[in-house]
């Protein structure tokens, strides 16, 4: 066999790969765009929807303003873009497992996908208590704490981004349980070594949530407090997983392959 054959039979896999990587991509893409177009006739409805802790909180005769000129038509179809991606975090996953899934061994098989079910349930755990337990509390606070004679009218599209921040703020940090479990299925750490450590990780906890978060001490502890709460459920369940390593139900070896 020549070196020019040896060298296109090993070409083949590789373009087989990227071929299907596009396919998938290709398949989120449109899976976006058909829930982007069902979402964009309600847009402005689904951002009325979204404004509504501000909305309830802000003085009498206040509203929200539009700085910019375009801003009005613009805003509420970026929200119901990202709404879509929300929406379609479950096919996104789906499509990731199913490109890596035939690298993997058989055991690794069934523990990355409950992972990833974990994930999402937990992201979407995350965006909704921001939502409806962050929100109105953070609200509340600001509009009361503006100064007399300063009336509060938030420019739409930097409230957009601003709660957005905040739901991806929580939705990553509810995923502290997913990185705990990692760490120890990994091999990288062990449950008596991060227990060791819950000090360290209480305090940040709290460095995160003061970075996240708007400088009020009400939605740092909101976002601290969860995650060092999540911290210990992920614990309890890395000690569950590695109870059943060392009784031998899951091991990684070439003969699951």
């Amino acid at each position: 066999m020549s070196k020019h054959t040896f060298d296109h039979q090993e070409e083949l896999p590789f373009i087989s790969h990227l071929i299907e990587l596009r396919n998938r991509i290709l398949k989120v893409v449109l899976c976006v765009l058909v829930v982007f177009l069902g979402l964009a006739t309600y847009a402005n409805q689904i951002y009325s929807y979204l404004a509504g802790p501000l909305l309830k909180h802000l003085p009498e005769n206040s509203t929200m303003i539009a700085i910019d000129v375009a801003s009005p038509f613009f805003t509420p179809f970026k929200l119901a873009l990202v709404l879509s991606v929300f929406i379609a975090v479950p096919i996104i996953l789906y499509q990731f497992w199913a490109f890596v899934a035939p690298g993997l061994y058989k055991n690794e098989r069934k523990m990355i996908l409950p992972l990833l079910v974990a994930s999402t349930f937990l992201f979407y755990l995350g965006v909704a208590f921001a939502y409806f337990v962050v929100f109105p509390l953070i609200f509340g606070f600001l509009t009361a704490a503006a100064p007399e004679g300063v009336a509060v009218m938030t420019d739409i599209s930097k409230y957009l981004d601003f709660v957005l921040t905040l739901f991806f703020a929580f939705g990553i940090c509810f995923e502290v349980p997913i990185f705990t479990i990692v760490l120890v299925w990994t091999g990288l750490t062990s449950p008596a070594d991060l227990a060791e450590k819950r000090p360290y990780v209480i305090v940040g906890a709290f460095i995160i949530g003061m970075l996240l978060t708007p400088p009020d001490a009400i939605s740092q502890t909101l976002l601290a407090i969860p995650m060092w709460m999540l911290f210990e459920v992920g614990l309890l369940f890395s000690r569950l997983f590695v109870r059943k390593q060392d009784n031998g139900l899951q091991t990684t070896t070439g003969e699951d392959e």
